[in-house]
């Protein structure tokens, strides 16, 4: 299968083959040798590349999630072929705006901007703190803030509503 996976901004083209409990994995083109172990059933995984070893966690749903490897998080969204089509229309349709959500659970340390800012695409919107480690949640696109779903200090789970971000035409009243 196909997928189109987006980590930290950057759009890969990521096609997947398991056979026999074989993985076989191509990255842009490019054959990668890949494999895993579940660990615990709860999203921790040992996976194995190009003679490495790498301990990942892995929290969120089947379309968006964190990825921590050795501290470093990732923000990755995923897209089969056939949800990348379905959506297309919809992306076109609204070019900014919507909800942001906490990739795994946390705390929120800190709220970066307020209700009718103007905020551009990566622009920090909170800080929230997972696993010891402090993660700036940034906006996905530019828009306007029209709602903040949450405030310093409270405690948030995985696919919280944290912030919603209007397009510049909603917020104008287009």
């Amino acid at each position: 299968m196909k997928y189109y996976v987006e980590v930290n901004g950057r759009e890969r083209e990521v096609e997947l083959t398991e056979r026999l409990g074989e993985l076989s994995a191509t990255v842009d083109g490019k054959s990668v040798q890949l494999s895993y172990e579940d660990v615990d059933n709860l999203g921790q995984l040992m996976v194995h590349s190009e003679g490495r070893s790498y301990g990942v966690s892995v929290e969120g749903d089947a379309n968006r999630v964190g990825i921590t490897i050795a501290g470093h998080l990732y923000d990755v969204q995923i897209e089969d072929e056939r949800e990348r089509a379905a959506n297309a229309a919809e992306r076109a349709a609204s070019k900014s705006g919507g909800l942001v959500k906490s990739l795994m659970p946390g705390i929120v340390v800190s709220i970066l901007v307020e209700p009718g800012q103007t905020v551009e695409a990566g622009q920090p919107l909170l800080i929230l703190e997972a696993m010891k480690m402090q993660n700036e949640i940034d906006a996905p696109s530019a828009g306007v803030v029209s709602e903040i779903h949450v405030k310093q200090g409270e405690a948030v789970g995985a696919g919280a509503k944290l912030v919603m971000l209007a397009s510049p035409e909603e917020a104008a009243g287009e």
